[in-house]
C-alpha cells in the first residue's frame, strides 16, 4: 500500500507540474543536490523532493532523483516547505525556505523508516513461499543452515525436494526431476549430473522455483517437474558484494565472492569460489545366494569405506550492458576445473560357504576425476513498452571434458595372503551441448500471449578401457572384450505457443501447447571387436537411431477466493529421456560383488498429471496444499539383478543394477506446508508428503550361452511412503540467531527393496560480529550422524542387506563480510526482501 501511495503521489506532481508549466512567467531558478542512503551511503534513485508554496497560490513544484541520486530541479521564486521522500525512508523537510537564486542542497541524507522496516520484515516473513499460475517460488536466504554449504545442503530446505544418501534429487518423491540454472539446462546443473551441486556454494542462490505445474514455455522434460535455480545477479549502483570463507570437518573448506559493479549503461557480476573437502562415508552388504548350484560362496559379506577429495575452482563472470532504456544484452562466462579423488576400500571382503568362512579379501580402488567445464552465453531482451511487450533471444554453449584414471588392487588375506586382480581403467567422457532458444510475449490488457522456440543439441563420447595386470610377464594388458567407445546423441527441438487471461476479478487460466521432437542416438564400437561380435556381446541394439514427436498440453488454473487465498489446478503432459549414468552401458568397478550399469535400451516415458492446490495468507501464518494424481507409462525402475555367469573362475556370482522401462505407474499424493511467524524473533517452517504408486511391469533378459532362457520377473508393486521436513528459527539476546532443520523420510518399498525409514537433523547459530557487514555461522550438518539409507532386497535366488552413508556428520564455521551494500540487499539477502520477477518470461 505505502508503494502504491508514493506512485500515486509521484504522478500527480508530474501532472500538476506540466499543468503550471505556463502558467506564471514569474522568474525561475535552479535547486541542485543529491539524495543518499544515510546508513548505506549509496545514492537513492527516484527520491522525491517537492516544493510546497508557503502562501498556497501555487500547486507543488518538483521532481524526481536521477540513477545517482541527483536532482536538478527548476522551480519559480517564493517561500517553499521542501520534502525529500523515499519508499520505506523518513521524509526529511526543510521549512520555510527562500528561494531566490540558484543554489545547491549539497547532500541530504534519508534515514530507513523504522515503522516500514518492521512492516517490510514482517511481510516478507510472512511471504516466504509465492504461489503463481504454475509455480511455488522459495527464498533460502534465511536458511542459517545453507551457509558454507553447497548447492545440495540448500535444496535439502526445500519443501516437496528431498536428496537422498547419493545426492540424488526427488520431487515429491519422483526421481524424474529436470534441473534448470536460471531457466535453462546448463553445464552448472552438470548436464543432469546433480553430484556437481556438492561443489557450487549455496550463497550463489537467490531463490528456488518449484515448479510441479510447467506451463508450455518449459522443457518439457522431467515427468516430476521442474527445480529452476535462480543466481544471485545484483544490480546496486557502483561496486559491492560480498565474501565469505568456510572452515570445516571433516575438511570443508572454501572461499568464495560474490562481486557486482553498476554503472548507468553496464552492469558486471562475479561468483568466484575455490574449495577443498574431504566427505568420508561407508558402506556394508550382506548378499546371500541360492538356487544356484554353481556358485561357490553361498554368502558375502562387504565393508566399504570411502574417503572423498573434492578440490577445485569454479567462476560465472557476466556483464550487462544497456543498449538504450528498452533494451539490453548479457553475455556470461562460467568455467569450473575439478580435482576429485574418491578411494573406496574394502577392507573386510568375507566369503562364506556351507562350512563357514572360507576366505577373506582386501580391495582398494583409487578414482580420480579430473574435470573442466565451459559455458558460454548470451542473452538479448527488448522490452517494447513498460507492460511486459517483450522479445528475448538466447545462446548458449556448454563443453565438458571428464578423466578418470581409475585403480583397483585386491587381496587375499585370509587363509593366505595372494594377488587376485589389479586392474587400471582410463575412461575419458566429453560432453558438448548447444542451446538455441527465443521467447516473445505479448500482454493485451488483463490477457497475455507468448510463443517461442527452442533448439537444445547435445552429444557425449565415452571412451572406456580396462587393462588388466599380468603377473607372470609383470606388465599390463589390455582387456579387448571390456574396452569400447560409447558416443550419444540427444537432439530436442521443439516450438510452443500459450495464452492467458483474467475473467472477472476472480479467475485467471493460462493454456498451452507444446511441440517437441525428440531423436536419441546411440553407436558402441570397439577397436579391437567388430561390429558383428559387439551386437552377439550385448543385450542391447549397439547402434541405435530412435525419433519421438510429441503434443504437450498444459493448462493452469487459479481462481481468488479473497486477497490471501486461492485456488490453482494445473494439468500437463510431460517426458523423461534416459540420460546420463542410465544410459551409459559400461558397469561400474567399485565392487566385484554389486555393480550398477547403465542401459542404451531405455525409452523414454511419458506422464499426464493433474494438481490441486491451495495458499491462505494470513498476517502472521502462511499455509500451502496440494494433491496430485500422475500415471505413467514406460517409467524407468532400478531392478537387481542375478548376473549368472560372472566371475566363474572365483564363484563369485555379481548382483547388478540396471535400470529399465516398466509399463505403467500411477502416482497419487497430497502435500501441506506451513510458515508460522508467532513474533518478530521467532520462526517456524514446515512441511509433509504423502504420495502412494502402483508400479506394472515384467521384465525378461536376453538370452545367453549361460541362461538360454531367462525367466520373466514381475516388478510390480504397491509402495505408500512419506516424508516431512521442520525447521525452528529464533533469535536469542544480543541478536544470535539459532536454527533447526529435521528431516524424516518414512519407509518405502519397490517390487525387490524395502528401506527403512531415516531421520537427520542440521543446528546452526549465526551471529552478527559488525552490524551489517561480518556474520559468523557456526553449523552442524547431520547432527546424530544418522543419515543413512537401509535396505534389504530379496528376489528369486539371492537376499541382500545393505546400509549406506554418503557423507558422516560434519562441522562448519563460516564467516561473511559485506560491503557496499544497500539497505534493501541486505534485507534480501537475510530473506527480507521480495522474491523478485521470474527470468522466464515474468509474472501473469
Amino acid at each position: 500500500m505505502t508503494q502504491k501511495l508514493f506512485l500515486v503521489k509521484s504522478l500527480f506532481l508530474l501532472l500538476t507540474l506540466s499543468l503550471t508549466h505556463f502558467a506564471n512567467a514569474q522568474d525561475k531558478v535552479n535547486v541542485t543536490g543529491t539524495v543518499v542512503d544515510k546508513d548505506a551511503a549509496v545514492p537513492l534513485e527516484y527520491a522525491t523532493v517537492t516544493f510546497i508554496d508557503r502562501t498556497g497560490e501555487r500547486s507543488p513544484q518538483g521532481g524526481v532523483t536521477d540513477f545517482d541520486g541527483n536532482f536538478n530541479i527548476e522551480v519559480y521564486e517564493g517561500n517553499y516547505d521542501i520534502n525529500v521522500e523515499f519508499i520505506s525512508f523518513e521524509t526529511k523537510t526543510f521549512e520555510n525556505r527562500k528561494v531566490t537564486e540558484d543554489f545547491s542542497m549539497g547532500t541530504i541524507t534519508l534515514g530507513l523508516n523504522s515503522d516500514s522496516l518492521d512492516e517490510v520484515v514482517v511481510r516478507a516473513e510472512t511471504t516466504q513461499v509465492e504461489v503463481r499460475l504454475d509455480k511455488k517460488i522459495y527464498n533460502i536466504g534465511k536458511d542459517l543452515t545453507t551457509k558454507g554449504g553447497t548447492v545440495t545442503d540448500a535444496l535439502q530446505n526445500i519443501p516437496s525436494v528431498a536428496v537422498d544418501v547419493e545426492g540424488g534429487i526427488s520431487l515429491r518423491g519422483n526421481e524424474n526431476v529436470r534441473i534448470l540454472i536460471n531457466g535453462k539446462p546448463s553445464a552448472m546443473a552438470g548436464f543432469d549430473d546433480t553430484t556437481i551441486f556438492q561443489q557450487l556454494p549455496a550463497d550463489a542462490i537467490e531463490r528456488v522455483e518449484v515448479i510441479t505445474s510447467p506451463s508450455a514455455r518449459y522443457d518439457a522434460e522431467g515427468t516430476a517437474g521442474i527445480l529452476n535455480i535462480i543466481l544471485k545477479k545484483e544490480k546496486t549502483l557502483g561496486l559491492n558484494g560480498s565474501v565469505q570463507a568456510t572452515l570445516g570437518v571433516p575438511i570443508n573448506n572454501s572461499f568464495s565472492t560474490n562481486l557486482n559493479l553498476r554503472s548507468d549503461k553496464f552492469n558486471i557480476f562475479n561468483n568466484t569460489g575455490v574449495y577443498y573437502r574431504k566427505s568420508p562415508g561407508n558402506a556394508f552388504y550382506d548378499n546371500e545366494y541360492f538356487n544356484d548350484d554353481d556358485d561357490i560362496f553361498d554368502r558375502v559379506v562387504e565393508d566399504r569405506e570411502y574417503d572423498r577429495r573434492r578440490r577445485g575452482v569454479n567462476t560465472n563472470l557476466g556483464i550487462e550492458y544497456y543498449i538504450d532504456d528498452s533494451s539490453s544484452i548479457t553475455a556470461n562466462l562460467f568455467g569450473r576445473w575439478g580435482n576429485d579423488l574418491d578411494v573406496s576400500e574394502s577392507s573386510n571382503l568375507r566369503y562364506f560357504n556351507n562350512s563357514g568362512l572360507d576366505s577373506e579379501t582386501f580391495r582398494r580402488q583409487n578414482e580420480e576425476e579430473i574435470e573442466e567445464t565451459y559455458q558460454a552465453a548470451i542473452n538479448y531482451v527488448k522490452n517494447f513498452n513498460d507492460e511486459g511487450h517483450k522479445l528475448t533471444a538466447d545462446v548458449q554453449y556448454s563443453y565438458d571434458n571428464e578423466d578418470k584414471p581409475n585403480s583397483i588392487n585386491e587381496f587375499r588375506v585370509f587363509p593366505t595372503d595372494s594377488l587376485i586382480d589389479r586392474e587400471i581403467i582410463q575412461e575419458n567422457e566429453k560432453q558438448n551441448e548447444l542451446l538455441v532458444q527465443a521467447d516473445y510475449v505479448l500482454p493485451m490488457g488483463d490477457a497475455q500471449f507468448e510463443a517461442g522456440f527452442r533448439s537444445n543439441l547435445e552429444s557425449t563420447e565415452n571412451d572406456y578401457f580396462l587393462e588388466e595386470y599380468d603377473p607372470v610377464n609383470d606388465i599390463f594388458n589390455t582387456n579387448e572384450d571390456l574396452s569400447y567407445n560409447f558416443d550419444y546423441e540427444e537432439n530436442v527441438n521443439a516450438v510452443y505457443s500459450q495464452y492467458g487471461n483474467k475473467l472477472g476479478d476472480k479467475f485467471s487460466f493460462l493454456l498451452g501447447l507444446r511441440l517437441e521432437h525428440t531423436q536419441l542416438k546411440g553407436d558402441v564400437s570397439s577397436p579391437f571387436i567388430s561390429d558383428e561380435e559387439l551386437e552377439n556381446t550385448f543385450d542391447f541394439d549397439t547402434s541405435f537411431d530412435k525419433n519421438y514427436l510429441g503434443l504437450f498440453p498444459t493448462v493452469n488454473l487459479i481462481y481468488e477466493l479473497g486477497e490471501d487465498e486461492n485456488v490453482t489446478l494445473g494439468y500437463n503432459r510431460r517426458i523423461n529421456r534416459p540420460r546420463g549414468w542410465f544410459i551409459n552401458p559400461f558397469p561400474s568397478r567399485s565392487s566385484r560383488t554389486n555393480v550398477f550399469r547403465g542401459n542404451p535400451n531405455l525409452n523414454p516415458a511419458f506422464s499426464n498429471t493433474f494438481d490441486l492446490g491451495y495458499l491462505k495468507k494470513w498476517e502472521t501464518l502462511t499455509f500451502n496444499a496440494s494433491v496430485y494424481y500422475q500415471r505413467e507409462t514406460d517409467s524407468f525402475e532400478r531392478v537387481q539383478l542375478n548376473n549368472e555367469g560372472s566371475n566363474e573362475t572365483d564363484g563369485i556370482t555379481q548382483i547388478v543394477f540396471l535400470p529399465i522401462n516398466l509399463s505403467t505407474q500411477d502416482r497419487i499424493g497430497g502435500e501441506v506446508g506451513a510458515i508460522w511467524n508467532p513474533t518478530k524473533k521467532l520462526r517456524f517452517n514446515g512441511s509433509f508428503n504423502f504420495f502412494r504408486f502402483e508400479t506394472e511391469g515384467t521384465y525378461t533378459a536376453e538370452p545367453t550361452d549361460e541362461v538360454p532362457n531367462p525367466e520373466v520377473q514381475d516388478f510390480g508393486t504397491t509402495n505408500t511412503s512419506f516424508f516431512g521436513r521442520f525447521s525452528a528459527k529464533y533469535t536469542l539476546p544480543s541478536e544470535i540467531d539459532v536454527q533447526t532443520n529435521g528431516f524424516y523420510m518414512g519407509p518405502r518399498n519397490t517390487a525387490q527393496t524395502e528401506s527403512d525409514p531415516m531421520f537427520s537433523m542440521d543446528l546452526a547459530v549465526s551471529k552478527e560480529v559488525i552490524k551489517d557487514k561480518l556474520t559468523a555461522t557456526f553449523n552442524v550438518r547431520d547432527v546424530f550422524n544418522s543419515r543413512k539409507r537401509k535396505s534389504f532386497t530379496e528376489s528369486n535366488n539371492f537376499n541382500s542387506y545393505s546400509e549406506f552413508q554418503w557423507r558422516e556428520r560434519q562441522f562448519t564455521l563460516s564467516l561473511i563480510y559485506r560491503f557496499n551494500q544497500s539497505r534493501e540487499d541486505r534485507m534480501r539477502e537475510r530473506g527480507q526482501g521480495g522474491q523478485g520477477m521470474d527470468d522466464e518470461g515474468g509474472e501473469f
